[in-house]
């Protein structure tokens, strides 16, 4: 096999110690500054939402003991067909798993304390859904057989136990068969959910609700209107209204059953700046005072709600997490956008407002050979949408 220790973009000379040779090429294993020379990594999620510039975001201003890498993938020709965002963390794999099991575990931990937590090598995004970073999408098949060739070797040289692909879409399973046929398992992962915004306005879809939806919306939308008026701005740019609304974000995150990441206030700054066409941040007041905001991103016929934040001190009483949906869906279909994804959790007003689980994978394997078929037969007690009963009622829960 041969290889270009150059690309034709000019990508930099790498040490053999950061080489992984796979049958069909290799991965280099390189860093967000020694991207830079890489005009592949400008390619690499051309077609995605969360394009290079959102990676790059991420591992600017994300905290919590995150160490970014990336896998460029080229093949015997020496072309980069794909750059992989990876990164190390050492994740509690009972994270969000209640009763009996998480209190066994939590008693071992008294003399553990790092009982069933790992260092993982997950590939995909730390603040989002996963995807395949390939320059063009035709690549996709190639490029999962490279990773599926790559990550053992290069998990096992960093101390990781465990290589987790991070919330792809269910879609792409025809794509990562490669994975499942080759010793990982595949569980899911809390998936996202999808209303396809095929009405004219709110009205006419507010009349496809059931009856105990429509009456049980109309009390709570009474109740904030009696209140006094909440007044509703769109902007690109949140950096001027940061402190104010970033606690609100902090008070929904601390509620939240599963925690993986927490956004940064630098993160939402430079979402603003620099995907400006893409952010959207709406933000509610009453009184002058901040009292909600939600960040989306737009791309192409869809509106991708992000997060929220709220304050508490009004917002149950009130129910802005409706008021809150009532106006962004309203806006997007004005717009005239035709699906609005929403992010995993909360389920329950998601199932009433008629909207469809959009199933999210885990692709999980533990480096020891002997191990894996243990550890895989383990996962689906530890699978995080085991104790969530919510999602067996959604029409297409038999897709999860």
């Amino acid at each position: 096999m041969r290889f270009a220790p150059v690309d034709s973009a000019g990508f930099l000379r790498m040490s053999v110690a950061n080489l992984i040779l796979f049958e069909q090429g290799v991965a280099k294993v390189a860093t967000l500054a020694e991207l830079q020379s890489c005009e592949a990594w400008k390619r690499a999620f051309q077609n995605k939402c969360k394009d290079h510039r959102y990676y790059e975001i991420v591992e600017d201003t994300l905290q919590g003991g995150f160490q970014f890498r990336y896998l460029v993938l080229q093949d015997e020709s020496g072309e980069v067909r794909a750059v992989q965002p990876v990164f190390f963390v050492r994740q509690n794999l009972v994270e969000g798993v209640p009763g009996e099991i998480r209190s066994i575990v939590d008693l071992v931990r008294k003399i553990f304390p790092r009982f069933l937590t790992m260092r993982v090598l997950m590939v995909g995004c730390a603040a989002g859904a996963g995807d395949l970073g390939v320059c063009d999408e035709k690549d996709e098949a190639w490029a999962a057989n490279a990773l599926q060739a790559s990550l053992r070797k290069y998990a096992r040289q960093n101390g990781a136990s465990l290589i987790v692909l991070k919330d792809f879409p269910a879609k792409s399973r025809p794509v990562l068969e490669t994975f499942f046929s080759n010793g990982y398992a595949r569980i899911p992962s809390m998936p996202m959910t999808c209303l396809p915004l095929q009405y004219k306005d709110w009205d006419e879809y507010f009349r496809t609700l059931s009856k105990a939806t429509r009456k049980d919306l109309r009390r709570k939308f009474r109740k904030a209107e009696r209140a006094p008026k909440i007044d509703m701005q769109i902007v690109n740019d949140i950096a001027p209204y940061i402190d104010e609304a970033y606690p609100l974000y902090l008070a929904v995150h601390e509620r939240s059953p599963l925690k993986f990441e927490m956004l940064t206030k630098n993160y939402f700054r430079a979402v603003g700046q620099r995907m400006a066409e893409r952010a959207r941040f709406f933000i509610w007041r009453q009184l002058g005072k901040i009292v909600a905001f939600s960040f989306c991103l737009v791309c192409d016929d869809a509106v991708y709600d992000e997060c929220i934040g709220l304050d508490y001190s009004v917002a149950l009483y009130l129910h802005l997490y409706f008021y809150t949906l009532r106006d962004i869906i309203s806006w997007a279909l004005r717009e005239r956008l035709k699906y609005y994804y929403s992010n995993p959790l909360n389920y329950e007003p998601k199932l009433h407002l008629d909207c469809d689980l959009v199933p999210l994978d885990l692709y999980v394997l533990h480096t020891n050979a002997f191990l894996n078929p243990i550890f895989g037969r383990a996962l689906k007690y530890l699978g995080p949408t085991r104790h969530d009963p919510i999602l067996r009622r959604f029409p297409n829960a038999d897709q999860l």
